[in-house]
């Protein structure tokens, strides 16, 4: 406990609110720089997760502005101004019983490097955690995004992009008066455009923070109405 405390205090990341136990997955690789992100930054490019191999049992601790993750005795620290959340497709874990699904989350902590959460199948509480993050890193992360577009930045999001004009992703594009609907449909993002369903990605878990990016695409869609 003393030393969760001790990092989430040099990463000055608030009060603690909520313990989890969860299944940790940390990746092994070469750590991926971090980019501080500030609020009128116009232009961030992330990179594709990849699902590290190996898990444990690991304590899940949400705080005000971040989390931490303590794992085979390490603790990483995650804020939800800078992460990364990659939001991975759901699955049925060895240990839960038949029909049961399990939705993991890739994050990146303050030091780059990345780890899969999943929730425990016999505690449940993964559908508490899981939404909690996602709120967590929209309430930091809307703001500056919006504001950047505003100033005529463009976005990116893994391969999909999207600016104060048009989104687009690999051979596909489209200005926003042109986007009738933007739906989720077997973990793609799909668009509405001229009367024909085009997909913008094909996989929502290699999109980073994807969940920013759908409300600000359909806030542009609506001719940015905020909701």
């Amino acid at each position: 406990m003393a030393r969760i405390s001790a990092a989430a205090g040099r990463e000055h990341i608030g009060k603690r609110h909520a313990t989890y136990a969860v299944i940790a997955h940390p990746h092994r690789t070469a750590a991926v720089p971090v980019r501080l992100i500030r609020r009128l930054r116009a232009f961030v490019r992330y990179g594709r997760p990849s699902v590290p191999k190996g898990s444990a049992d690991a304590r899940l601790d949400l705080y005000e502005r971040g989390l931490t993750i303590a794992v085979k005795g390490r603790i990483h620290v995650v804020r939800y101004d800078t992460t990364s959340v990659f939001q991975l497709s759901a699955r049925h874990p060895p240990d839960a019983p038949r029909g049961a699904t399990a939705r993991s989350y890739l994050l990146v902590d303050t030091k780059g490097e990345r780890v899969v959460l999943r929730g425990r199948s016999e505690v449940g509480d993964a559908e508490e955690w899981g939404p909690e993050i996602r709120r967590a890193v929209i309430h930091a992360q809307l703001p500056w995004a919006w504001a950047a577009l505003g100033k005529g930045g463009r976005l990116t999001f893994g391969d999909v992009w999207l600016t104060g004009e048009e989104v687009g992703s690999g051979g596909t594009s489209a200005r926003w008066p042109h986007v009738r609907r933007i739906e989720l449909e077997n973990d793609a993002i799909r668009l509405h455009i001229n009367g024909n369903w085009h997909t913008l990605a094909p996989m929502v878990s290699h999109i980073p923070n994807f969940f920013v990016f759908l409300l600000l695409a359909e806030r542009l869609r609506t001719g940015g109405r905020r909701s």
